[in-house]
């Protein structure tokens, strides 16, 4: 069996439970620079708001019913993020990230009365340890166990467990699950699918074979195969740090105002690379080149429009974050052009290597290139000990922070000393 725990509308949960005010009433999570919508609470559901609409078209929806909106606090949801998940260790293992709210549980071996106890312990224990409210599924495979997980978050009576286990319960869940609503269905299959007669779930799990291959590609095939309850999808291969999902790392920003000078998107630009090299180091991935993106607004008509891109190889693959950063910054020397705004820019890495398999160029010296290493080690340890992934730095980092926009933003209470909750009592 598989199980899938999903934190309740996570984002909004992690402001809750330092802000018991937010408690009851309507909330609404907002992106980088208060763009648009990306988390919701029920009661901000229920009076009309949907994730994804952008903030100045609802703002006065928004304040008429009033919705508590806030900046999205990623450090804080990180934070929290990361206690969940070891919680959730600490009880079971075989736990495999998925996102920063969601990850698989390999229950294999586990059945009965012991499979629900243990179930129920996890969720009670994450609440009881972090405050953040879950929905579990259990199921014979990824597929059915997203579907449970929902049926777990919908239905009170669950109690925030839901395991499909039976054939009956199989074939009533799929006929209660909307096919856009089925993991691995994306808008576009959902409206082919409808060509066919194609609404709920069990419509497409009782199609023969035969049908289902001249609809799907072998992507499809799996989900069609794992509805049917035929498990093609292993936990250990849909984690977030699943290597050999791992296609591309990318960070993007949108600022706050339009940044026109070539040494504060360069600055920006060390910022990215220094974050996209952490990423490589933790997953033990180097690059081969990098891509960089300049854009200017795509909402102001009034200004003049450029976009353009770059791609700089690297001599021999590296995550170090000097080497990143200067292969971005000369990316971004060819393609800046003086007389613009830009509101986005941003670093993409498609070309993922592992660490151990680099091949070194004919010209690189061993010793520097072992130095260096050492020192990127020496660095990521300093940060993590210090609950700040930019303590230490290169000289032209640039925290992100400061070119966002975020002007309801809560503070970070469980990874700044300055923000932890001050709780005075008298005798």
């Amino acid at each position: 069996m598989t199980g899938l725990i999903d934190c309740n509308n996570f984002f909004v949960s992690c402001e809750r439970m330092f802000n018991p005010r937010l408690r009851g009433i309507p909330v609404a999570v907002l992106s980088n620079n208060d763009g648009c919508i990306v988390a919701l609470s029920n009661e901000a559901k229920a009076v009309g708001l949907r994730r994804g609409d952008p903030y100045f078209k609802v703002a006065d929806l928004c304040r008429r019913q009033g919705v508590a909106t806030l900046s999205g606090n990623h450090r804080l949801y990180g934070d929290i993020s990361s206690r969940v998940m070891a919680t959730i260790a600490s009880v079971v293992g075989g736990v495999h990230v998925y996102s920063v709210d969601e990850c698989f549980i390999d229950f294999s071996g586990w059945s009965g009365e012991l499979l629900e106890k243990t179930a129920r312990e996890i969720v009670r224990r994450v609440r009881r340890n972090t405050g953040i409210p879950t929905s579990l599924g259990i199921a014979p495979t990824c597929t059915l166990a997203k579907t449970a997980s929902r049926f777990a978050k919908k239905y009170p009576a669950y109690r925030g467990v839901c395991a499909i286990d039976s054939e009956y319960k199989r074939r009533r869940a799929l006929e209660l699950t909307d096919i856009r609503d089925v993991w691995g269905i994306g808008r576009r299959l959902v409206r082919r699918l409808a060509n066919y007669g194609i609404s709920k779930a069990i419509h497409l799990a009782d199609r023969t074979q035969d049908d289902v291959e001249q609809m799907l590609n072998i992507t499809g095939m799996r989900t069609w195969r794992e509805l049917n309850g035929e498990p093609c999808i292993s936990v250990d291969s849909v984690g977030a740090d699943s290597e050999q999902h791992q296609k591309q790392i990318c960070c993007t920003r949108s600022f706050g105002s339009n940044l026109t000078g070539f040494d504060m998107l360069a600055d920006a630009m060390a910022s990215f690379a220094t974050i996209i090299s952490r990423r490589l180091r933790e997953r033990n991935l180097a690059a081969a080149g990098v891509s960089v993106f300049i854009h200017t607004n795509a909402m102001r008509d009034d200004l003049p429009q450029y976009y353009n891109s770059a791609y700089r190889p690297l001599a021999e693959p590296s995550n170090d974050t000097m080497t990143i950063a200067s292969a971005a910054t000369d990316a971004l020397r060819s393609i800046f052009r003086k007389g613009f705004g830009y509101k986005r820019a941003g670093i993409f890495i498609t070309e993922l290597s592992d660490v151990r398999s680099i091949q070194p160029s004919l010209f690189s010296d061993a010793e520097v290139r072992e130095k260096r290493r050492r020192l990127m080690a020496v660095v990521d340890s300093l940060n993590a000990s210090s609950l700040s992934h930019d303590r230490v730095h290169i000289a032209s980092y640039m925290p992100l922070e400061s070119c966002v926009r975020c002007e309801h933003r809560s503070a970070d209470f469980s990874t700044r000393l300055e923000d932890v909750i001050k709780v005075r009592t008298s005798i």
